[in-house]
């Protein structure tokens, strides 16, 4: 991994290897990756474990890097992160080819900053957005966008999309009144009242006499006792 200007690069190679083989590229410490758009199909390509986690905790996956791929450079996004379940690794990583002079629409993560006032009074702060949607040219989207909660000085405050401080050639494409945090008041659980025990005397024992015919049947099968 490198950088090139101000924009961050991860070489990678051209991959033959597909299907369970793959295990192997892991072993070695490679992930299986594929690069796609940019009017072109999609071409496997391996990159190295080490350097893709460096990038993608400094890049995320709304920031352009640079894709080395023999003599080929291509600008592209982080775009999807399979995620090995049990061993909580990559195993698998989407590159996204963008074109720098055409607007593009990314997920962007939100950053909580700040103390809030409601929250320090006891108030439960909910996080309804966790990224937001923007347009924006690829040079221009941010790496994260902040969100200020020391707005929320009182409990039912809230923060909404158009209350966001955007960079100014980015634009938000969920509603402008939709929710991103709020806080809201404690709930108190419900007592929930003990059901009483029965006593004995409430419990009705209801015998089933038997049906005509059946009294001659039970007195066989009941066993006598020997004098």
């Amino acid at each position: 991994m490198g950088y090139y200007g101000f924009m961050q690069s991860i070489v990678a190679e051209k991959r033959d290897i597909l299907g369970k083989k793959v295990r192997n590229l892991r072993k070695q410490g490679f992930l299986p990756a594929a690069v796609y758009g940019g009017g072109k199909n999609a071409e496997a390509i391996s990159v190295k474990e080490a350097d893709f986690m460096k990038l993608w905790k400094s890049a995320g996956e709304s920031t352009v890097v640079e894709l080395d791929v023999g003599n080929d450079r291509k600008n592209v996004l982080i775009h999807d992160v399979d995620i090995d379940p049990i061993k909580d690794k990559p195993i698998h990583v989407d590159f996204y080819a963008v074109d720098m002079t055409k607007k593009i629409h990314v997920d962007v993560a939100l950053e909580f900053i700040g103390e809030s006032e409601a929250v320090k009074s006891g108030g439960v702060l909910v996080k309804v957005f966790h990224s937001l949607k923007v347009e924006a040219l690829p040079k221009d989207l941010p790496h994260t966008i902040s969100v200020d909660i020391s707005a929320l000085k009182s409990l039912e405050d809230s923060i909404k999309v158009k209350d966001l401080a955007l960079p100014a050639k980015v634009k938000a494409l969920d509603g402008p009144d939709e929710t991103v945090v709020l806080v809201e008041t404690p709930r108190v659980e419900e007592e929930v009242k003990a059901e009483e025990t029965p006593s004995l005397e409430s419990i009705e024992v209801v015998s089933k006499k038997p049906k005509a015919g059946e009294e001659e049947e039970a007195a066989e099968e009941t066993p006598k006792k020997e004098k």
